[in-house]
C-alpha cells in the first residue's frame, strides 16, 4: 500500500512538473520578439534595456541588434531583418531614404545629444588660429549640422547661418582660413588629436574622458539638438503594427524620462 502510495506520489509530482514546464514554454511562445536595430551606443542600449518590462507586460520579447556601423542597421531594417531601428536623427534617416529609395519612417524622437567642437589645445573659440585644420562628419547631415555650430559662432559665415542644410560649398566668409578635414562619424576620436578642432558626439568623445558640459569649446543650443533628436524608427509598411506602437509607448515613460535625465544629466535630454 504504502509502496503504491509513494509511485501515486511520484507521479503526480511529475505532472506538476511538467505542466510547469509546458506553462512556461507556451508563456514564452506568447510573447512575440521584437527586433530593434542599434550601433552599439551606450546610453542607446541603456534606454532599450529600461523599456524591457514594460513590453513583457505588453507581450513582446525584445531583442537588441548591435551594428558596428551607421549603414548597417537601415539595411537591415529596410530588408525587413529587424521591425525597427534606434541610433539615428530624422535628417540622416532622410538622406538614407533619399539615396537608396527607401521607406524608413520616424515614429518617435526620443532623446537629444549635444553636437560640439573640441580642440585639446584651444579653450575658446576666439582663439582658433590661422589655417587652422577643422575636422568635421564626412556625411552630408552631420557635416550640415557641424557647419551651422561653426556659422553661429563666427567661425565662418554662409548662405544662410540658419539652414540645416548647407554644404561647404554655402559658406561665403572664412575669415581664418580655416581648412576644413572631412572624417567618418567612427573616427571623429582620432580627429580630436589630429586636428586643431573636432566636431563630436557624447557617446564617443565619452571614450576619451570629454564631455560636452565640461570640456566642448562650441557647443549647441536646445533648438538645434531637438532637431536632431535621436528617433525610433521603422518602416512604411509596419509603423502603424501593434508591436511598434507598444515599442514607442515604452521608450516614452516617465521611467525612461527619469532615467535619462538623472543619469545623463547634461549630456542628454529626453525629447518626448
Amino acid at each position: 500500500m504504502k509502496k503504491t502510495l509513494k509511485i501515486l506520489i511520484s507521479f503526480l509530482a511529475l505532472v506538476l512538473v511538467l505542466v510547469g514546464c509546458s506553462t512556461k514554454e507556451n508563456s514564452n511562445k506568447d510573447k512575440k520578439v521584437l527586433k530593434v536595430g542599434a550601433a552599439n551606443i551606450q546610453v542607446v542600449t541603456d534606454i532599450l534595456e529600461a523599456t524591457k518590462e514594460d513590453l513583457a507586460k505588453d507581450g513582446y520579447t525584445l531583442e537588441i541588434v548591435n551594428f558596428s556601423d551607421y549603414k548597417q542597421p537601415n539595411e537591415a531594417l529596410k530588408n525587413k531583418e529587424v521591425d525597427a531601428n534606434f541610433f539615428q536623427h530624422k535628417p540622416f534617416m532622410e538622406a538614407y531614404n533619399k539615396g537608396t529609395n527607401s521607406n524608413l519612417v520616424q515614429i518617435q524622437k526620443i532623446y537629444d545629444f549635444t553636437g560640439a567642437f573640441y580642440g585639446k589645445d584651444i579653450k575658446d573659440i576666439k582663439d582658433i588660429k590661422e589655417g587652422a585644420e577643422v575636422a568635421v562628419p564626412s556625411d552630408p547631415t552631420n557635416m550640415s549640422r557641424a557647419l551651422r555650430l561653426l556659422a553661429k559662432n563666427g567661425v565662418i559665415k554662409l548662405n544662410d547661418n540658419n539652414s540645416f542644410t548647407s554644404t561647404e560649398n554655402d559658406i561665403v566668409e572664412n575669415p581664418k582660413n580655416i581648412k576644413l578635414v572631412k572624417v567618418s562619424l567612427l573616427n571623429l576620436n582620432e580627429a580630436y588629436n589630429e586636428k586643431d578642432l573636432a566636431f563630436n558626439y557624447p557617446d564617443k568623445i565619452s571614450k576619451l574622458g570629454l564631455n560636452p558640459k565640461d570640456n566642448a569649446v562650441i557647443k549647441e543650443e536646445k533648438e538645434d539638438q531637438n532637431y536632431y533628436a535621436l528617433s525610433l524608427v521603422s518602416r512604411d509598411d509596419n509603423k502603424m503594427d501593434k508591436g511598434i506602437e507598444a515599442l514607442k509607448k515604452a521608450l516614452t515613460t516617465e521611467k525612461v524620462k527619469k532615467m535619462i535625465e538623472e543619469k545623463y544629466k547634461g549630456i542628454y535630454s529626453p525629447a518626448f
